[in-house]
């Protein structure tokens, strides 16, 4: 177990490390104002809400094994970590700007900018096969979440 452990320890640090900071900036959605979401005209597509905490825990730790798989060899690896932080930012970003904040506008700005640094990431590690695999789901996940926000931006504008 303990050698286990010692072998994975990059990625399970890494997963934990994302998901904590994730869960921390999705902390905005418990600190905003219950009835300002509910209340948002929104998409016939819009997924129900229980979906959202699960597939996002999935997709923290699919990152955070990314990450730590970089790590491993972080002195040939600096760049694609610098531009995982970059991306990384954006994500966490998001949340605070759309529930806290109130600001569907700014936040379609922050997840445009987090897809397409998500993937300029993607194509720099495209030659990390199991990064890039890792990473796909959430690159998917970004584009159909890119349509949703737009989709209830304009429909609520005012």
């Amino acid at each position: 177990m303990k050698s286990t452990f010692k072998k994975y320890q990059a990625e399970i640090v890494g997963s934990l490390l994302c998901l904590l900071l994730g869960l921390l900036s999705g902390y905005s959605v418990n600190a905003s104002d219950p009835f300002w979401y509910v209340n948002l005209n929104k998409p016939s597509f819009n997924p129900p809400a229980w979906i959202f905490g699960p597939a996002w825990t999935v997709l923290y730790l699919m990152m955070g094994t990314a990450l730590g798989k970089l790590w491993k060899d972080k002195s040939n690896n600096k760049l694609l970590i610098m531009l995982f932080i970059i991306q990384f930012i954006f994500n966490l970003a998001w949340s605070p700007l759309f529930f806290y904040f109130h600001r569907i506008d700014w936040a379609l700005a922050d997840i445009d900018a987090l897809w397409l640094s998500l993937l300029i990431f993607m194509i720099a590690a495209r030659h990390h096969r199991s990064v890039f695999l890792l990473c796909l789901p959430y690159l998917l996940w970004v584009s159909f979440a890119i349509v949703l926000n737009f989709s209830i931006y304009t429909m609520n504008i005012r």
